[in-house]
């Protein structure tokens, strides 16, 4: 593992991501990110998700086979819940409000039933990257982490799938996500990505755009133009 943020744990990154992103690693401001951590955990503070799953986003989906991209915030803040990919909670753990919207268009776009658990690793084996802006929070303390090096880090992430040569959909809901993939060779633009736009699946903002989005089908019909694999969006029954 190359020099970068470690907490209790093996830190696990895929090899494809390593090499390309070991200049983030060296830098000044990964280090400063690191000795942040370093003193939170000393302080006493828990940190989400554990140290092990911080970049799991990035060992489940090698750079190489990312074909979809759906950018998320922050880690979820409470006991339990956050495991590395975004909108997924751990085996066990009720799935939370926006997860479930995004069940809801899913089973309204593709007739998928909408699964019982909240764990979306089967997505990520799959070439999704369920990205987070933000990799690490404090417990209860939301967005408590933001504005100490993860965002140029996760953009740097980004950066690499859009130099990539195959042609990637991104997903990007709500004006967060849709600021930070601004710079996206998107289609619209002459480039070769599909950017793919919609409100937040927040129960705050689902019902202003977000539900009839069909972004999963419009997904799997790019792929399948391309002679790619579609993405199967069912998830198993049982977590895990």
């Amino acid at each position: 593992m190359t020099e970068g943020p470690k907490a209790e744990g093996n830190v696990r990154l895929h090899p494809s991501w390593l090499e390309p992103l070991k200049p983030e690693f060296d830098s000044p401001y990964m280090h400063a990110l690191k000795a942040f951590l370093a003193a939170e955990k000393e302080a006493g503070k828990s940190i989400f998700p554990k140290g092990n799953d911080w970049f799991r986003a990035l060992d489940l989906t090698p750079l190489d086979e990312v074909r979809v991209v759906i950018l998320g915030q922050d880690p979820y803040h409470g006991q339990g819940q956050a495991h590395g990919l975004c909108f997924s909670v751990r085996p066990g753990v009720r799935p939370p409000p926006s997860l479930v919207n995004i069940y809801k268009e899913l089973e309204s776009d593709l007739r998928v039933p909408r699964a019982r658990h909240g764990f979306l690793d089967h997505w990520a084996r799959q070439g999704v990257l369920l990205l987070n802006s933000v990799l690490t929070v404090e417990m209860g303390q939301a967005a408590s982490h933001q504005g100490r090096g993860w965002e140029r880090f996760t953009d740097a992430v980004i950066r690499l799938v859009n130099n990539r040569p195959d042609p990637v959909i991104f997903m990007l809901w709500g004006s967060h996500a849709q600021k930070k993939a601004a710079f996206v060779d998107s289609i619209d633009k002459g480039g070769r990505h599909l950017v793919l736009k919609a409100p937040h699946p927040s129960p705050l903002s689902a019902h202003t755009g977000f539900f009839g989005c069909k972004h999963f089908s419009k997904a799997n019909a790019f792929l399948k133009e391309r002679g790619l694999k579609p993405i199967d969006w069912r998830l198993p029954e049982s977590a895990g």
